[in-house]
């Protein structure tokens, strides 16, 4: 085992596959000479060449076409967005294209494309560079969305996006790029469509994702003082949903809490709602409970940042309130 940055982790996943597969490339700005705005691509320019680790001009529509006519031909790209707000700049690209070429073309065409970058509130990054995109896509068929949080799943989760025939949107949180992890010395590769248990318990079920992953476990510090036993699920799998993990854990505890990054209208959290009170609104005992982003641009004032998103604070508060109303 070996103690790995989150940013080389990636890095790691990168590098093996592109020694393994010459059809795999990356693209994107600054990703060459300079390694990528958080170094996710260094020194890969020197060992493979401009050929196989391209800097592009800053025009994420024209890239991102490249990179899909490319997939198209039996490469491998990696895109990776400076930041991932960029790439709404390509949405035509990614949702008329990418998303929908092995469906219109008959199975003609596979798009074996990952779109990798930095995504979330950071600090202090402003409105602008604090976009959770995966609100943006997650209605666009044929995409698979993935939202790593550790350095051990980012790197066995980008490996096997990069061998996955479809195209996948692998979100990265800016803020989790520092985080170091033991990571094992040996080859490894993690389901695109699994969710993780992180925490085993009875009372309220708390799926998360991203970031929220450690503000969910720093609030449940507090709550096994007071005699708390959450369940904490790491959804990782935006699209498609592990409803098989969500459902096991459901019937366990019957009360169901979300805590997202992403915007509360049209938010993950809200499709992730709406097909739990589908498919398991009897074993609820409870309704359930949103905790998302406020509906506004996010701030630059770091203060004014802060109340924007969802605290540890609040998730205590409402495990409290939940457990309270059993019955």
């Amino acid at each position: 085992m070996a103690q790995t940055f989150f940013f080389n982790a990636l890095r790691e996943a990168i590098d093996e596959e592109m020694s393994q597969d010459p059809t795999v490339f990356v693209l994107g700005e600054d990703v060459g000479h300079y390694g990528g705005s958080y170094k996710v691509t260094k020194d890969l320019y020197e060992k493979y060449g401009e050929l196989r680790v391209l800097d592009t001009p800053i025009a994420e529509n024209s890239f991102t076409g490249m990179a899909v006519g490319a997939a198209m031909t039996g490469l491998r790209p990696i895109i990776e967005g400076m930041n991932m707000g960029f790439l709404l700049l390509a949405f035509n690209q990614i949702s008329n294209n990418a998303g929908m070429l092995r469906y219109t073309s008959g199975g003609n065409f596979k798009i074996p494309l990952v779109i990798r970058g930095p995504g979330g509130v950071g600090k202090q990054l402003g409105a602008e560079h604090s976009q959770r995109l995966e609100a943006y896509f997650q209605a666009v068929p044929g995409l698979k969305i993935v939202a790593c949080s550790t350095p051990y799943n980012a790197k066995g989760l980008l490996k096997s996006a990069i061998r996955d025939n479809n195209p996948v949107l692998f979100f990265e949180h800016v803020l989790l790029y520092n985080l170091k992890e033991d990571l094992p010395e040996y080859e490894y590769y993690l389901p695109l469509d699994k969710a993780e248990v992180v925490r085993e318990g009875s009372d309220v079920t708390i799926l998360t994702y991203s970031r929220m992953r450690y503000h969910v476990l720093e609030a449940v510090k507090v709550l096994e003082k007071e005699g708390y036993d959450p369940e904490v699920i790491d959804l990782i799998s935006l699209k498609p949903l592990d409803f098989e993990t969500i459902g096991a854990s459901i019937r366990k505890t019957h009360r169901v809490i979300i805590v997202e990054e992403c915007m509360r209208t049209g938010g993950i959290g809200a499709e992730l709602s709406a097909s739990i009170s589908d498919r398991l609104f009897d074993e609820l005992d409870a309704p359930v409970l949103r905790l998302a982003s406020q509906d506004i641009p996010t701030p630059y004032n770091g203060g004014l940042e802060k109340l924007t998103i969802v605290q540890p604070e609040q998730i205590i508060e409402a495990v409290q309130k939940m457990m309270a109303l059993q019955v």
